[in-house]
């Protein structure tokens, strides 16, 4: 079949939101017959003791949990295999619930395919880096319960990791690694730190942005039914919620790095991540994440306050966000109207610039500056001599530059990063 393409795809998992909604995992795993349980986190979210509260809470209805608490923050693919061989140690398990951030709910969706499935973890990465593998068997039901408001992990098909050995972050992507049910409680962010607050956010604030700027789903080749995936363009359902979580941030991301106690500004930014995630999972990313993952694959010394652990670390979006400028000023000529829409959304009460391809960059840099974003790459440790190896890993993230609105080259990213070094 030629031509143009005329179909778009749309899929999402169950969803539960509000107060109070991880107390009734438990008897929404009941309800799958599930009689054992992994529950996947971090030490530093163990230690807050909700983990253990929602695997607590699952005895009265007949299910055995226990409590991993080995996740590794930004997952590399050391700290899955070590999840795995530790979920194939024990149960078997019936289901897997991840509690946290993306690292939590991404190295569960890891443990998920590889013990319902044969082969090693690199065959199911992305070309280049991996062999691009599909699942034989589908997995088992998968709770997510994000404590951090901005991956959207809960949402998506897809699985973030850095290769130690190449110094890039790549990813899984297949429509069975969707969670089963994403349950958004907001009262689990309230004791996420302001740092983190602020970078996840920007991750939100991306995740919108990249989905809404995105190379229209019908822009490309007509796929046949077996070739269609996950990331498919911007769409009017992806549109919808892109539009919707941007208004929820320009009310509230600010509020909620403030005053974590906001509730209503928590509950505003959990909507907003969830409502991106819903967009951004279908229609895709494109450059700034695709530049995302070297800047952080690629850390030698840097180390963000409120972040537990001792190494390097950018965190991803501070990660998405340190480019972002930049990347939409690239973009703005092949849809000048959703730029334009989107920095309207993102700061109503932003004056307009005399040029309009300036009009988002302003919007993120007035809002990067007041959540205490780094003023560029080269506050994270980059300089221009670093510029090819950021362009080589971000050339590798293929998937995602073919999402961009504009062709991408080599080019095309190394001025954009050396744009980057310093923002303001």
């Amino acid at each position: 079949m030629t031509g143009q393409e005329t179909i778009f795809t749309y899929g999402a998992p169950q969803l539960k939101f509000g107060p109070g909604a991880c107390e009734e995992i438990g008897y929404d795993l009941a309800r799958h017959g599930v009689r054992t349980a992994l529950v996947v986190t971090d030490a530093g979210v163990a230690a807050t003791g909700a983990p253990r509260r929602i695997a607590d809470a699952m005895k009265p209805h007949g299910i055995a949990a226990e409590v991993y608490d080995g996740v590794h923050v930004e997952p590399t693919d050391a700290s899955l295999r070590a999840a795995v061989e530790h979920a194939r140690g024990g149960g078997p398990w019936e289901a897997f619930v991840a509690v946290g951030g993306g690292s939590s709910i991404d190295t569960a969706k890891a443990v998920n395919l590889l013990t319902t499935n044969d082969g090693d973890l690199a065959e199911y990465l992305n070309p280049p880096v991996g062999a691009g593998r599909a699942p034989d068997r589908p997995p088992r039901p998968l709770v997510a319960v994000p404590t951090t408001t901005g991956t959207g992990a809960e949402s998506t098909t897809v699985c973030v990791l850095d290769v130690l050995e190449l110094k890039v972050k790549t990813g899984i992507s297949h429509p069975l690694l969707r969670p089963t049910l994403a349950v958004v409680d907001p009262d689990l962010t309230v004791s996420q730190p302001p740092e983190v607050t602020a970078a996840s956010g920007m991750d939100i604030v991306c995740h919108a942005l990249e989905s809404y700027t995105a190379r229209p789903y019908d822009a490309f080749a007509r796929r046949s039914p077996e070739r269609r995936v996950p990331y498919c363009g911007a769409n009017p359902i992806s549109d919808m919620w892109a539009e919707r979580s941007l208004a929820l941030v320009a009310r509230s991301f600010r509020a909620a790095v403030r005053d974590g106690g906001d509730r209503r500004a928590r509950a505003d930014m959990a909507l907003a991540a969830t409502f991106a995630g819903l967009g951004f999972g279908n229609a895709g990313v494109h450059v700034p994440h695709a530049n995302a993952y070297p800047i952080a694959g690629r850390v030698r010394d840097f180390r963000p306050p409120g972040y537990p652990g001792d190494g390097p670390l950018v965190p991803h979006g501070m990660a998405v966000a340190l480019t972002a400028p930049e990347a939409f000023r690239f973009t703005f000529q092949a849809r000048p109207d959703r730029h334009v829409r989107a920095a309207e959304l993102l700061a109503p009460g932003l004056g307009r610039p005399a040029d309009p391809a300036e009009h988002l960059p302003a919007a993120l840099l007035d809002l990067m500056r007041d959540v205490g974003m780094p003023n560029g790459i080269g506050d994270v440790g980059y300089t221009e001599a670093d510029v090819p190896d950021l362009v080589a890993g971000a050339m590798r993230q293929q998937r995602l530059l073919e999402i961009s609105p504009r062709e991408v080259t080599g080019g095309v990213l190394a001025e954009i990063l050396t744009r980057s070094l310093r923002l303001w």
